[in-house]
């Protein structure tokens, strides 16, 4: 069996918009028509231009190839132009193409992916979700609501989860850390403290920043939320400064998250070592695929870390982060969005129940995606998946920022 054809859709999900601008899902066919579909999460270029780049990393390492030569394929791409180093484009690229790879396998041997990597360890998937405005909450304020937070976090645990996540720490700029504005620390301890009342011990808060703060900046508003007992405070430092994670950990009597920015265990392993991270959060489109995230997952172990896998995309990376956690000793839970777009894409194949995602059953990545309905919503803008903002932390007015991608209305 080889690979043989590739194709791709840039997929752009409607109003309100959660999960980001667009998504870009590979298909891949081999000489005998199995086909498998991966997600490559998005990178620091346009949707056009990571086209191109996708295509290129096909032709060179993956076409006429065997599928399950996933380590030999990965070597050649990480190793591509005499880097042999991390490269977040070009692992964006490989990471998507080598999900569907599994896909692919799976579905040739009958098999869903996760019985693929050492079976099954986990019989369903703890599930958490960031708190998205309801239907009567305005779209602009809400992310500035503690009232409003806390009704969405009701709303989730009376679905069933036990985890939510919540980002009110004011903006992520391109000018790198700053210090919190003292309002921005006091709206984060009103959040903090609303969510608590409202769920009691019902749910785990997961405190979600950006990497926007200066190592001191992020120990000052740590200190701030301690009370509230966060289960993490995620990314508190950019992610260009690994070393920088254990200062804060160090510091603050809250375990430490990070790893959405990160790709392949060279930059994951630097943070275990330095114990700057108790929770590792791969996006599987861009952290080097599912086979180096089980690696990763491996040294996590040693350094009695947690998985964590993160989702800011579509259903097909959610899918593989499925997968992989169902395979996984060290799993604390995966982060899902539950938008009828999401659903519809994969034909409603994985759902949550009551809070956690049962393991699939069926082989390959367990989905059927509906290629109408992707194509029939291409991207039409000119931004990226995410962006960071120009402006700096505002000290005097305060900072309202809903995350890098703009609500659609």
């Amino acid at each position: 069996m080889k690979l043989t054809d590739l194709d791709i859709i840039v997929t752009s999900p409607p109003a309100p918009g959660w999960g980001g601008q667009y998504w870009i899902f590979v298909k891949l066919t081999t000489d005998t028509g199995v086909t498998g579909w991966g997600e490559c999460y998005a990178a620091s270029i346009g949707p056009d231009a990571m086209c191109h780049v996708i295509r290129d990393v096909f032709e060179r390492y993956f076409l006429d190839e065997h599928p399950q030569n996933v380590e030999r394929m990965f070597r050649r791409t990480y190793s591509s132009g005499f880097t042999q180093r991390p490269d977040l484009t070009v692992m964006g690229a490989f990471s998507g193409l080598e999900i569907a790879c599994w896909d692919i396998l799976g579905k040739d041997q009958d098999k869903p992916v996760w019985a693929l990597l050492g079976g099954m360890m986990n019989e369903r998937v703890r599930a958490y979700s960031y708190l998205y405005p309801l239907p009567h909450h305005d779209l602009r304020s809400f992310w500035t609501s503690p009232e409003g937070a806390a009704q969405s976090a009701l709303d989730l645990v009376s679905r069933g989860y036990t985890a939510v996540k919540f980002d009110p720490a004011g903006p992520y700029t391109m000018r790198g850390g700053h210090q919190p504005a003292m309002s921005d620390i006091s709206l984060s301890v009103a959040f903090c403290k609303a969510i608590r009342d409202a769920v009691g011990d019902k749910a785990d808060l997961l405190f979600g920043t950006h990497g926007q703060f200066t190592t001191a900046g992020a120990i000052r508003l740590g200190k701030a939320i301690e009370p509230y007992m966060p289960l993490w405070f995620e990314e508190p430092v950019p992610p260009d400064h690994l070393l920088e994670f254990a200062k804060v950990a160090s510091a603050v009597n809250i375990p430490v998250a990070t790893g959405e920015r990160m790709t392949t265990k060279a930059e994951f392993a630097t943070v275990l070592q330095t114990g700057g991270a108790a929770i590792l959060q791969p996006a599987l489109g861009r952290s080097g695929g599912i086979w180096e995230t089980k690696k990763i997952a491996a040294i996590a172990e040693v350094f009695n870390a947690q998985m964590a896998p993160h989702l800011y995309a579509g259903p097909i990376e959610w899918a593989a982060n499925i997968h992989l956690s169902v395979s996984l000793p060290n799993l604390l839970m995966a982060e899902t969005i539950e938008t009828p777009f999401h659903d519809q894409i994969i034909k409603g194949s994985i759902r949550v129940d009551n809070g956690f995602i049962p393991a699939p059953t069926a082989p390959g990545l367990g989905i059927e995606v509906d290629e109408d309905l992707a194509r029939a919503h291409p991207f039409t803008g000119e931004g990226l998946h995410l962006m960071m903002q120009d402006a700096p932390c505002d000290y005097q007015n305060g900072n309202s920022f809903a995350g890098g991608a703009p609500v659609k209305e």
